[in-house]
């Protein structure tokens, strides 16, 4: 029989994705003795204070909430130690000083949504879509100096579909990523961790922020090169680009899209009506918008937005 340590955990997290991870924790039956979250921020028209998904989960369930603004500030430092955790789980939070993820312990660790060593950074799941992969994954590892460099505890894969957004693609990676999180605190609790240091492949692919120049459309690329970028921004932050039609110039946000290999002698960003549908001219075929977004209006399917739209002869995408 396994003699068990007995956790006291302190989960960190903001967004939704970490929710995932605490819930299963709390299912599980583990002692969540506390979980620490972002600030509450004006958000909305009427800037009115808005609690993170973590904190409005921890209070549902009755878990002291911290909400530090400083992370190395004394007052917080002590108020993490006298929660008094011998382990800490983090998911999609701040980078940490030494001084927290070194407290507990049983160590931090930290579950971050790519095959590490591969891209680490703040966007991994945008960035394997942008860049075609056909595989990514979730890797619980411990935190160390640097960011998403640590010892590897456990990895789990999953398939990139050709269609998929980075949308659909969070929501599975979540419920993996919830579900390697369990099963790390378990090997934790039975004392039978089994650590890899990782390795420096030769050839690396970050996962930087996403800014907004990030997001905006090159029409001289290649269709699929294209086509990856609007699903891998899709629902947010979202492709964009500039839209000329007749005299006007507006900027258009693009969700989702589909796609047409075929040769045309057309200038590339020319937007040609077809129907209920848009295409426009790339320099290997043709990509087919099906839902955008134009400037102070709602997204909407192409088909439905054309219905009270005009498009002129000449209009181009650039």
């Amino acid at each position: 029989m396994v003699n068990k340590r007995e956790l006291r955990i302190v989960f960190m997290g903001t967004p939704e994705f970490a929710v995932a991870g605490l819930s299963k924790l709390v299912e599980d039956g583990y002692n969540i003795v506390g979980v620490v979250t972002a600030p509450d921020k004006p958000a909305g028209r009427g800037r009115k204070l808005s609690e993170s998904a973590v904190k409005k989960y921890a209070l549902a369930q009755s878990i002291p909430i911290l909400q530090p603004t400083n992370l190395k500030s004394e007052q917080f430092l002590e108020e993490l130690k006298a929660l008094n955790a011998n382990l800490q789980v983090v998911v999609a939070f701040r980078m940490l000083p030494k001084a927290v993820w070194q407290m507990p312990k049983f160590g931090t660790f930290n579950l971050h949504a790519s095959l590490l060593p591969q891209y680490r950074g703040a966007a991994p799941i945008n960035w394997a879509v942008i860049n075609g992969e056909s595989k990514t994954g979730v890797t619980t590892f411990f935190i160390d100096e640097k960011i998403d460099t640590g010892a590897i505890i456990f990895k789990e894969e999953t398939e990139i579909k050709v269609n998929e957004t980075a949308g659909e693609l969070h929501d599975k990676l979540m419920h993996l990523g919830a579900s390697l999180i369990s099963k790390t605190v378990q090997a934790i609790e039975e004392g039978n961790v089994v650590t890899q240091i990782q390795k420096e492949a030769k050839e690396l692919k970050a996962a930087p922020k996403i800014y907004r120049e990030t997001c905006q459309i090159d029409w001289s690329a290649s269709m699929e090169t294209i086509y990856n970028l609007i699903r891998g921004l899709s629902p947010y932050p979202a492709a964009w680009t500039h839209l000329q039609n007749g005299e006007d110039v507006l900027t258009v946000k693009i969700y989702n899209a589909d796609k047409e290999l075929v040769a045309h002698d057309l200038a590339i960003g020319t937007v040609i009506l077809e129907g209920k549908k848009l295409k426009i001219a790339v320099k290997d075929g043709f990509i087919y918008p099906t839902e955008i977004q134009l400037p102070g209006k709602r997204k909407m399917a192409v088909n439905d937005l054309l219905n009270g739209w005009d498009i002129s002869n000449n209009a181009k995408m650039f």
